[in-house]
């Protein structure tokens, strides 16, 4: 192999190996709300320059949380099998580079959104991206039962992005929609706590599965999820959505509450792990439909 092809894959590794500190699967899911928000705040389908100018800075600033939270985490990161691997650890990229990666993203998605959307999305999205860093990551994480609970909310910003990326402004219904993003967060995350628990108290980190019981886990997720699935269904009013979304709302709702209730039913990981992925189906399933009757009912 030559010079030129081993450079070539150096410099492969090296771009795989910053992409991996954005936790770019963790992006996808945020973004998965934001186009359909837009939709719903246009009553129709936006320009496909502003979906694709919101989704660019939206990418750039989760990226640019994320790389900060892998940054300041390197020191429990290793003492977890799930992430031991992260490039922080394993010396694959010096932290300071890493830092400095994750600053400049921030500043060229306040610079892309002011400049491309609307200065509005631009504060909502660094907000989001400061508020995990210094509430959750800095703060709640390590010190707090109740640091998916609160921390969550920035993983909630992406919708009022989407919002006042169309409308430069926000009401009632992208607040509903934040709190759908917000309840769903806990049972979300603490199913895969349940399975990972060993990991958290490994690294002294107060996740909720493990420092209480699965039975204690369950029956919050639970009860997060009768809020999530009632937030769900008032969206339908407030956003004046159709049946295509109330129908939709109603039985992936139901369907969520199943899953959280047998995971308090047998308190086994293999059920925590069944809600952890149907979580993931439903808040893409719930969001489309969303896009989706709009769409039928412009007639787009």
């Amino acid at each position: 192999m030559g010079l030129a092809q081993l450079s070539a894959r150096s410099r492969s590794h090296t771009a795989r190996t910053y992409i991996a500190l954005t936790k770019p699967r963790i992006i996808e899911l945020l973004l998965v709300t934001t186009v359909p928000t837009m939709v719903v705040a246009d009553r129709g389908i936006p320009s496909v320059w502003l979906m694709a100018a919101t989704v660019i800075g939206g990418t750039l600033a989760a990226g640019g949380a994320n790389a900060i939270n892998m940054y300041v985490d390197r020191d429990i990161d290793r003492l977890m099998d799930r992430t031991k691997h992260r490039p922080l650890v394993t010396g694959e990229i010096a932290p300071r580079r890493a830092l400095v990666f994750a600053i400049v993203l921030e500043a060229v998605a306040f610079a892309w959104l002011w400049g491309f959307v609307n200065l509005l999305s631009a504060v909502l999205a660094v907000s989001a991206t400061a508020f995990y860093v210094f509430v959750y990551t800095l703060w709640l994480k390590r010190t707090s039962t109740r640091n998916i609970v609160i921390g969550g909310a920035a993983g909630a910003v992406p919708v009022l992005v989407g919002w006042s990326a169309v409308t430069n402004s926000l009401d009632w219904a992208p607040l509903v929609l934040f709190g759908v993003i917000f309840y769903w967060t806990p049972p979300h995350f603490w199913a895969l706590a349940i399975r990972y628990r060993d990991d958290y108290r490994a690294a002294s980190v107060p996740m909720l599965p493990a420092v209480a019981s699965t039975r204690t886990t369950a029956v919050r997720m639970v009860g997060y999820t009768v809020v999530l699935w009632g937030l769900s269904v008032l969206f339908g009013a407030v956003g004046g959505m159709g049946l295509v979304y109330l129908v939709s709302a109603a039985v992936l709702g139901a369907v969520f509450l199943f899953y959280a209730v047998q995971v308090l039913r047998t308190q086994a990981a293999a059920s925590a792990m069944r809600l952890f992925s149907y979580s993931i189906t439903y808040i893409t399933l719930l969001f489309a439909a969303m896009a989706v009757d709009q769409v039928v009912r412009t007639g787009v």
